[in-house]
């Protein structure tokens, strides 16, 4: 009876060791939900390293983003280029509207086309 009784407290002592201790069943749940937390932050950020990454190697390889952005943002004209701006007569008279007009550039190259 006495040997009956005390394998009852040692499993009732391993049993809660094993349901709550820090290793236990609730700890390890826990930790597995911060591990997917955590995996999706991690693929969120490398899917973001990829795009910069990407960014990176086209602006290294090539200005065309560079000259892009010279063009809308500073207006830039390249040699060769006549540079038109085109205004709107009903924002003219009211005075409202943009605070750049639209422009059009267009090569000497493109004038001599028929």
């Amino acid at each position: 009876m006495i040997f009956a009784l005390s394998g009852l407290v040692v499993l009732a002592v391993l049993l809660f060791q094993f349901w709550f201790s820090d290793s236990g069943w609730f700890a390890v749940r826990d930790l597995e939900a911060n591990v997917d937390v955590q995996m999706r932050q991690t693929a969120a950020l490398a899917q973001r390293n990829r795009i910069l990454a990407a960014e990176v190697m086209t602006m290294k390889e090539g200005n065309e983003i560079v000259e892009s952005r010279a063009r809308t943002d500073l207006g830039m004209v390249a040699e060769g280029e006549t540079f038109y701006v085109v205004v709107d007569p009903a924002v003219e008279q009211t005075g409202t509207g943009a605070s750049r007009p639209g422009a059009i550039v267009s090569s000497e190259a493109d004038a001599q086309t028929p």
